[in-house]
């Protein structure tokens, strides 16, 4: 391990405590993304504005700089300021942003989707990723004549899903009761809500946890047989697993997907996908449109992004680095007795760090792992989220970090002190689910 390139001191973080004080005059919350929010890092210690990025690096508003493995939360998936995806968005602001009239790019881009994606019989353009899972589940409503919906993953805002967690103030209780919940690898749990008035199963398929016993192939057969739609959120492996997605990935063919995130290397984009019998009903029974969906910058970053994507390999390369990670982590682990405490999973292209019962709050041992992380240049919440910037170098250095953290991590698990050495507030929850 080089210990010269571990850094000695906490950042200097006071014109972000600065302007977080500020913004708690004016914003409540302060965060439009939960899991940018000062809640999920350790207050005190991490960052809370950020100014610029490049590559697998950026650099917060007090000019400290670190290696970035949350990623945007998952939409840069080839790197900060990517030259081709940047030239591309200037290139086509000089030609204007958004028309009277729809644009070409909206066509080349479903054509590409089409190309890559196996169940894009049919695309949608918009921008969130929570509003195509809407509009999947809408048209799935609208083509069976049903009303449930059974969820599994984290789908978005809108009241048919956030109805199932604990941040369900404002929301109808009759539209609670026309949603349910699955467990994933749990197919008993799948059986129990296959009711006749079941409209669709929308679900990620894979979180971190590996499908069981041909878990998605079964899923399907059972929605086919109850003629339910099986809608994949491929919000997080859309373009990552495979370019096609986990339904090439695993080699099954959903009703309807959703994809945003990695696509645009950071630009608010998202797609519907689906089969063309029932995506022919937006034509003039179900009402999606939006002003922005043919906002020309996003699109021309799209068709830059899936371009590179498909010629350089990119979900064989974030595989490749982020199998080094769990390997090399793995590897540390067992050097330093650490595998009762901690463990890696997922899969390589977005692996998780997470902390056994008998190590202590999971929270607390997060926190800990987070803020010494960050004292090294290493701006980490847990997860490994993999682009195409991160250089062998990069994954080299994150390993010495940890190899640099366990041995006192260790010994402060060992002798249940790890609070004491906390300089920073524990970080939080983001919500919990409440029902089954």
């Amino acid at each position: 391990m080089n210990q010269s390139k571990m850094k000695a001191e906490f950042p200097n973080i006071s014109k972000s405590l600065e302007m977080y004080n500020r913004a708690k005059k004016l914003m409540h919350p302060i965060t439009q993304t939960l899991a940018k929010g000062p809640g999920q890092f350790t207050y005190g210690v991490s960052p809370i504005y950020v100014e610029r990025g490049k590559g697998s690096k950026l650099w917060d508003v007090d000019g400290n700089e670190y290696l970035d493995y949350c990623m945007g939360i998952g939409p840069i998936s080839l790197g900060y300021g990517y030259d081709k995806v940047d030239n591309a968005i200037k290139e086509q602001l000089e030609k204007g942003i958004t028309f009277s009239l729809m644009h070409r790019l909206e066509l080349e881009v479903a054509e590409k989707l089409h190309e890559i994606i196996p169940n894009a019989e049919s695309i949608r353009i918009t921008k969130q990723g929570a509003d195509a899972c809407s509009a999947a589940v809408r048209i799935a409503r609208a083509f069976t004549k049903r009303d449930k919906v059974a969820v599994c993953g984290y789908h978005g805002w809108h009241d048919w899903y956030i109805g199932t967690t604990s941040r369900d103030a404002g929301i109808p209780q009759a539209i609670k009761d026309l949603t349910v919940m699955i467990q994933y690898n749990n197919i008993e749990s799948v059986k129990a809500v296959m009711t006749p008035d079941l409209a669709c199963l929308i679900l990620e398929p894979i979180i971190f946890e590996e499908p069981k016993d041909n878990f998605l192939h079964e899923v399907q057969a059972l929605c086919q047989a109850n003629g339910t739609l099986l809608i994949f959120d491929e919000m997080w492996t859309g373009f990552r697993l495979a370019l096609g997605g986990a339904q090439q990935f695993f080699g099954i063919k959903p009703d309807l997907a959703v994809y945003s995130k990695a696509c645009a290397n950071g630009m608010p984009i998202a797609f519907l996908t689906g089969r063309d019998d029932v995506m022919s009903l937006f034509e003039s029974d179900v009402f999606y449109f939006t002003t922005f969906g043919g906002e020309a910058l996003s699109l021309a970053a799209t068709l830059a992004t899936l371009e590179e994507m498909k010629e350089k390999n990119v979900p064989q390369y974030l595989a490749a680095q982020g199998q080094k990670i769990k390997d090399g982590f793995n590897a540390l682990s067992e050097k330093y007795g650490m595998k009762d405490y901690i463990s890696i999973g997922g899969y390589p292209c977005r692996s998780i760090v997470n902390f056994s019962e008998k190590a202590g709050d999971a929270l607390v041992l997060k926190t800990y792992l987070q803020q010494e992380m960050i004292k090294r240049g290493i701006l980490w919440s847990s997860f490994h989220n993999m682009c195409f910037s991160h250089s062998d170098a990069d994954v080299q250095f994150t390993l010495d970090a940890y190899d640099d953290i366990f041995p006192a991590f260790k010994q402060l698990i060992d002798s249940n002190t790890v609070t004491s050495a906390l300089k920073g507030q524990v970080v939080e929850a983001v919500f919990r689910k409440v029902k089954y």
